[in-house]
């Protein structure tokens, strides 16, 4: 499983920067934001060090769909999941990526307009 040692999400997986962890699995971890922008905010990542969504996707047979149900299961426990949720995978600095570690936000618990910004 490929490290970046100055990546803030490879440190949380590490257990190096404490997270408020809410589910995880043998290669993704899900976290709760740390700036949300709705009251279920949740950050799935894989323990491998992947920048973005296209880089999962060609990284190996599984991983996204993993990440996809992961979030499910977060929705689930959070409870949004029969009222509705958005997932989002920004890719790419003019997408509004700001950390380079492949992560899906899970977003629910308020009413999500469309288009999101």
């Amino acid at each position: 499983m490929a490290v970046e040692t100055d990546c803030l999400f490879c440190k949380i997986v590490a257990k190096e920067i404490p997270a408020e962890i809410v589910h995880e699995t043998d290669r993704t971890l899900a976290f709760r934001d740390i700036n949300p922008q709705a009251p279920t905010h949740v950050l799935v990542i894989t323990k491998g060090h992947h920048a973005d969504a296209g880089a999962v996707a060609d990284a190996d047979e599984g991983l996204a769909d993993e990440m996809l149900k992961a979030a499910r299961t977060i929705a689930r426990k959070e409870g949004v999941a029969e009222e509705g949720y958005r997932l989002v995978f920004n890719t790419g600095a003019a997408a509004g990526q700001t950390v380079f570690h492949a992560h899906l936000h899970v977003l629910g618990g308020r009413d999500l307009r469309w288009p999101p910004g």
